[in-house]
């Protein structure tokens, strides 16, 4: 009986030891993952561009680096024909999410998709995903841009000598409508005694033409303007020539013109990009959008300390913030 005990025991000690020797199974490595982006301006053109650059750029350091996360690009492309040209290049050469970033791509990623159906592709800004047409392989990304123009819109009107607020539009699509929309109702709820004159170049990429808008406006007797796209560097120059305050969209402009940029609205994909990563990564390619908001973080306003906003205009615009982020500040309607 104490032989048969003895055996017992000296089996677990035995088991026990082997257990406590063994090495553990290595945990699985991270997979490296590959974008690419395609912008239609630069990545350091302090606006549309950039954003999406810096955005992703804010992602790959989170993910550890370009061992984890390598992000390969493509500026200058306006053109939809050149753009499905350089997306499909980067989808046959194994990119794992394929970024077209412009409003005017979306048909040029519908085109492709279906071809390459192991790859994400995404665009914006718009919640267009493509489903309906029944391609499940791409994501969309809309900026709720009227949040942001609506608090430039208060700050304008508040701040305005002349009465006379001027936008300097692109063209009439994606979130250069939904801000300057939004900048209208800010303004003019504000303060209903002005007025608000927009025009379109019908360029999102020509700066003189831009240039010449602005300068238009402010013959006009407009003294504060804005506007977004990345032509939007040609307003502010003009600004800075005549003394005109300047309201930025996308990114924060205040570097270009310190005396002239009295705040900017900021645009944060990274909740959207990590999300477009996780869910390839687990085998969903597409088929989702996202919306950038005050709310979740996708959106953000930068005041210039160096221009003294009225302490008024700076209360009202952070209850205005406040406001849309409770829903007491509605669009659309």
């Amino acid at each position: 009986m104490k032989s048969a005990t003895l055996r017992i025991v000296l089996f677990i000690m035995i088991a026990a030891i082997s257990v406590s020797g063994c090495t553990p199974a290595p945990a699985p490595e991270e997979e490296h993952f590959r974008i690419a982006l395609i912008v239609p301006s630069t990545i350091d053109d302090v606006s549309w561009s950039q954003g999406m650059y810096d955005s992703l750029l804010s992602v790959q350091e989170r993910m550890g680096g370009e061992e984890m996360l390598e992000i390969a690009y493509t500026e200058g492309l306006y053109a939809p024909a050149d753009v499905l040209a350089a997306v499909r290049d980067y989808a046959t050469e194994g990119y794992d999410l394929v970024i077209a970033h412009g409003s005017q791509f979306g048909t040029s990623l519908a085109q492709i998709a279906p071809d390459f159906p192991e790859t994400s592709f995404a665009w914006g800004t718009s919640t267009n995903t493509y489903q309906a047409d029944g391609i499940n392989n791409i994501f969309a990304y809309q900026a709720e841009a009227q949040e942001g123009g609506y608090v430039n819109g208060v700050i304008a009107a508040m701040m305005t000598e002349t009465g006379k607020l001027g936008i300097t539009g692109p063209v009439e699509a994606g979130d250069a409508v939904l801000y300057n929309e939004g900048f209208t109702k800010g303004a003019e709820t504000t303060d209903p005694s002005v007025k608000v004159s927009i025009s379109y170049t019908g360029s999102f990429g020509d700066v003189s033409l831009m240039n010449e808008a602005a300068n238009a406006h402010i013959a006009e007797g407009v003294d504060m303007l804005t506007g977004s796209s990345q032509s939007v560097t040609g307003s502010i120059t003009a600004c800075k020539e005549a003394g005109v305050y300047w309201f930025g969209a996308d990114f924060d402009q205040i570097p270009l013109a310190p005396e002239n940029v009295v705040a900017s609205q900021t645009y944060d994909y990274t909740v959207a990009l990590e999300d477009m990563i996780l869910s390839h990564k687990a085998g969903f390619m597409g088929a989702k959008s996202y919306i950038l908001t005050f709310k979740n973080g996708g959106l953000n306003m930068v005041y210039n300390d160096a221009i003294g906003i009225p302490e008024d205009a700076l209360a009202a615009a952070e209850a205005a913030i406040q406001g849309i982020k409770d829903g007491e500040i509605v669009f659309g309607e």
